[in-house]
């Protein structure tokens, strides 16, 4: 009689499959629902102060006040890549960090060559604004606003490892800085007759604008811990990767 071999079963080999990042929670969550709060905080002030500052910009003729206008738009979608960036699995993913972090910073680009050209040809054609007080009025508040959040976000980067929301603190702070220098520029027009220092102001915002945008796109100035847990790479160029 013949006797048959049975060949042997084959095993299977258990398959990893892609598990989905767990939502992020105790302290770590309630860091980043502090950071969305506060983004949308920004939303709805740059949303206001991007309207005011580009209409009283237009009925005044003010370049730094369009400019500022625009500005406070470019800062608002920057909120809106912050808030995406927290939302969903993307709290905990690097890829969501890098490219929140590249947005923010092209942002900074966008502004640069209108406000830029603006101002030189308002130097070179002699055009006079007009006395803008709600431009004023909206330059003082913002003096006082932006401080706050531009503080706040940046030490919330520092817990997060976030350097896409410390880019978002430093336009913030950008803003404030702006809100300065254009306070200073529509006083001194209204007060003392000295228009050209309305588009000097807007040149400023310009070249602000770049060197914040390379500094953000670099990371430059954004020195903060890997926001995945474990890992010890860095975000940027501060020291050790």
């Amino acid at each position: 009689m013949s006797t048959s071999t049975s060949s042997p079963l084959p095993t299977l080999e258990p398959t990893s499959a892609p598990v989905p990042a767990a939502p992020a929670t105790g302290e770590r969550g309630r860091l980043i629902r502090r950071v969305k709060l506060l983004s949308w905080a920004s939303l709805a002030w740059m949303t206001v102060e991007g309207a005011v500052a580009i209409v009283a910009g237009i009925v005044a003729g003010s370049v730094a006040l369009i400019g500022f206008g625009l500005d406070s738009v470019i800062e608002g979608f920057a909120s809106v890549v912050i808030i995406w960036r927290f939302t969903g699995a993307r709290a905990l993913s690097q890829a969501a960090e890098t490219r929140a972090q590249k947005l923010v910073a092209i942002q900074f680009f966008v502004l640069a060559p209108y406000v830029g050209f603006e101002s030189v040809r308002a130097l070179v054609g002699d055009e006079r604004p007009d006395i803008s007080w709600v431009g004023i009025g909206l330059a003082a508040g913002s003096v006082v606003v932006m401080p706050y959040l531009g503080i706040a976000k940046q030490r919330l980067a520092d817990a997060l490892g976030s350097a896409a929301t410390k880019g978002e603190g430093r336009q913030n702070m950008l803003c404030a800085y702006l809100a300065g220098a254009l306070l200073v520029g529509l006083l001194g027009n209204a007060l003392l007759g000295a228009w050209w220092l309305d588009p000097v102001v807007g040149l400023l915002i310009a070249g602000l604008a770049v060197k914040e945008g390379m500094e953000a796109w670099r990371g430059e100035g954004c020195c903060v811990a890997s926001p995945i847990p474990g890992e010890l790479a860095r975000q940027d160029d501060c020291g050790s990767r």
